[in-house]
């Protein structure tokens, strides 16, 4: 039974050593193949939270089956500091993503597009010029728009649209334009029935469309929200997780000041 825990430590180290080794070829590969703009910004942080994991896995493993202690005194202290910056970001998660603080911000907004709904530290990591740009690059590459049904007017509106793809690839019905198909409006001769700034932003080239409307940018906003609270979930489940293994990292390294008193006749 003493041993039970160094062999469970081994046994995940392992494992994460395996998923750490993955995430730094797939990496590597996203830096030798021709990369998209979503690709270039993954390839950087897949590629540094790959190299940590194989580099503390790698220490965890030498000191559970080689029983040093000092690699597993390492091990640990980076399990806490795992532990601690879990507990912090699920905390900042849930406080940023909670809809009444951005509704106490403002409740100023077009229909059901308020930027004021969303904390203003997400709108100004998110909205800024660098970040949005890359934003928008992605859903161009993704080709978004290409996924509303074409068809004329009248099946158009018969189609309840997700709000990403409402306020990013058409302009607001309060706009007035007209339509031509599911990505194609037209402005009409007196100009947007209402003096809005999406009705201005509205572009028919199809690499632009609404990607700079605010309609849009709330939509994104609302997806970052619910990604968050869903990773919050995750990160609580892996929160317990890590606590488990360290744990038995603890009974591990017990084990191998065991082992040494022994050696020194000591037991």
């Amino acid at each position: 039974m003493a041993r039970v825990s160094n062999g469970m430590i081994t046994a995940v180290n392992i494992l994460t050593v395996v998923i750490a080794l993955s995430a730094v070829g797939f990496s590597l590969w996203f830096h030798v193949k021709q990369e998209s703009p979503c690709q270039k910004v993954l390839k950087t942080p897949i590629l540094v939270v790959g190299a940590a994991l194989l580099v503390v896995s790698l220490a965890g493993l030498v000191g559970s089956c080689c029983r040093v202690s000092f690699f597993l005194w390492f091990y640990l202290f980076v399990l806490f500091l795992l532990i601690v910056g879990l507990i912090v970001f699920t905390v900042f998660t849930i406080i940023v993503t909670n809809k009444g603080i951005g509704q106490a911000l403002s409740r100023k907004g077009i229909g059901n597009h308020r930027l004021g709904d969303y904390s203003r530290w997400l709108q100004k990591y998110v909205i800024n010029a660098e970040n949005w740009n890359e934003i928008k690059s992605c859903l161009v590459d993704v080709k978004l728009c290409q996924r509303i049904a074409g068809g004329k007017a009248k099946d158009f509106y018969t189609h309840l649209l997700p709000p990403i793809l409402s306020g990013c690839c058409k302009p607001p019905n309060y706009c007035g334009f007209e339509f031509q198909n599911a990505t194609y409006w037209i402005m009409p001769t007196t100009g947007p029935a209402v003096p809005d700034p999406d009705c201005k932003a509205w572009s028919n080239i199809q690499t632009e469309l609404c990607f700079n409307c605010e309609a849009c940018k709330a939509a994104i906003l609302d997806d970052i929200k619910r990604e968050w609270r869903l990773l919050a979930l995750i990160n609580l489940g892996i929160l317990v997780l890590v606590v488990i293994v360290y744990t038995i990292g603890c009974c591990a390294l017990r084990n191998n000041r065991c082992d040494k008193r022994k050696q020194k006749g000591y037991l």
